[in-house]
């Protein structure tokens, strides 16, 4: 399905935009999905016309798989879905579920240096409401993402938005098992005074190790 046309947001002078399909995976079948979106997909996504990447998240716990594609204009993206589809249903079959396909506008993405081996993620899921986005993405970029880099072991931090309804991930790379664990309380704190001054929902936190790191998005701050 074609996406609508939407106007350029906050007067940036463009616009990165992202595909996630999400994935609830057999225990049995996470190390053979890796493989898999390592090995077919990522090769085919990357010979695509304005893919700029993709990355994989893994939380072996829960058995939640989250694949991201971005890409460099929304036409780009929408162009790919028929040639997506068969991949996607194909990708989520070798991690054993179904995939959850949701599409995203990079407002915000800071990268302090590349990830490595052991990279891991936190993503914060929440929401506002459509009419104060542009306030909240104004307050993440002010608090939020200064107190992120002042962290030991900070290496990236975005934010996806659905427009339409208000949702929002922010998805926070840090070196180590270890650098994520020693931050908790310190953004516990912050997410805590973000809420207060957005008024923002918040839905889920979830840790991920980061098994696949191959994302061109440029810096969007």
């Amino acid at each position: 399905m074609a996406l609508p046309r939407r106007r350029r947001r906050f007067g940036r002078r463009w616009i990165v935009y992202a595909r996630s399909t999400t994935v609830q995976a057999h225990p049995d079948s996470i190390n053979a999905g890796i493989k898999h979106v390592r090995d077919e997909v990522m090769p085919t996504l990357q010979s695509m016309d304005g893919c700029i990447g993709l990355s994989m998240l893994v939380d072996r716990e829960s058995r939640r798989c989250i694949i991201t594609s971005a890409w460099e204009s929304e036409e780009a993206m929408s162009a790919s879905e028929e040639q997506l589809d068969p991949i996607r249903n194909h990708a989520a079959e070798a991690l054993g579920g179904r995939p959850q396909v949701d599409q995203w506008e990079i407002e915000v993405l800071h990268r302090d240096h590349n990830s490595s081996e052991g990279s891991c993620v936190r993503a914060t899921w929440f929401q506002v409401e459509p009419a104060q986005l542009e306030q909240a993405v104004a307050a993440y970029r002010r608090t939020v993402l200064p107190a992120l880099q002042a962290l030991d072991g900070f290496c990236s931090a975005s934010l996806l938005v659905d427009h339409d309804s208000g949702l929002c991930v922010s998805s926070v790379t840090y070196d180590s098992v270890a650098a994520i664990q020693g931050s908790r309380d310190s953004v516990r704190a912050v997410r805590e005074a973000y809420i207060e001054d957005t008024g923002a929902v918040m839905h889920e936190v979830c840790e991920f190790e980061l098994v696949l790191a191959h994302l061109r998005v440029p810096e969007l701050v």
